[in-house]
């Protein structure tokens, strides 16, 4: 009985694994700006959901409940190193749109100054959403935080990354 409950837990670990491992890097990568400590963190998250996935219903929002443990992860490094990157907001696969790789450069590098800028409480929900595609519950979930204060975030996240972004003559 036990060896059974202990393979279905190992299974759906692989699972989850699988399914989040390279999302939630690169989340954690424009979180902390440097991949190599984003590995490390994802390595972190992933031991963390490890040891707590049984406690985890079979019902539950996965997705959000992952992305909930990479988020404290990153904020526990925050809070330890003093040190808040934000990553640019822009895909880099979005620069071989308009055929200017030195401009797409300074473009990125643009967004990444504006990011970094904002708080964390508006860059974090920012790129959930429009980087990872998160909905507004989903952000709620992830963040503890009820579903019109993640639009209220975003709001303000996206008028002070405008003027932010503004001030650098764009």
């Amino acid at each position: 009985m036990a060896r059974s409950a202990d393979s279905e837990l190992e299974t759906r670990f692989e699972r989850l694994f699988l399914a989040y491992q390279q999302p939630i890097l690169n989340y954690l990568y424009r979180m902390v700006g440097d991949l190599s400590r984003a590995e490390d963190l994802a390595q972190e998250t992933f031991v963390k959901a490890y040891r707590a996935l049984t406690r985890l219903p079979h019902d539950a929002n996965e997705r959000a409940w992952v992305y909930r443990i990479a988020t404290n992860t990153a904020r526990d490094w925050h809070r330890r190193h003093r040190l808040i990157q934000w990553m640019p907001l822009l895909d880099n696969d979005t620069d071989s749109k308009n055929g200017n790789p030195a401009g797409n450069v300074v473009e990125a590098q643009a967004v990444e100054q504006a990011l970094s800028n904002l708080p964390p409480k508006y860059a974090a929900p920012l790129v959930l959403y429009s980087v990872q595609g998160f909905s507004t519950a989903e952000i709620a979930e992830v963040m503890h935080i009820s579903q019109s204060a993640v639009k209220v975030r975003l709001y303000r996240a996206r008028k002070l990354f405008r003027e932010v972004y503004g001030r650098d003559g764009r």
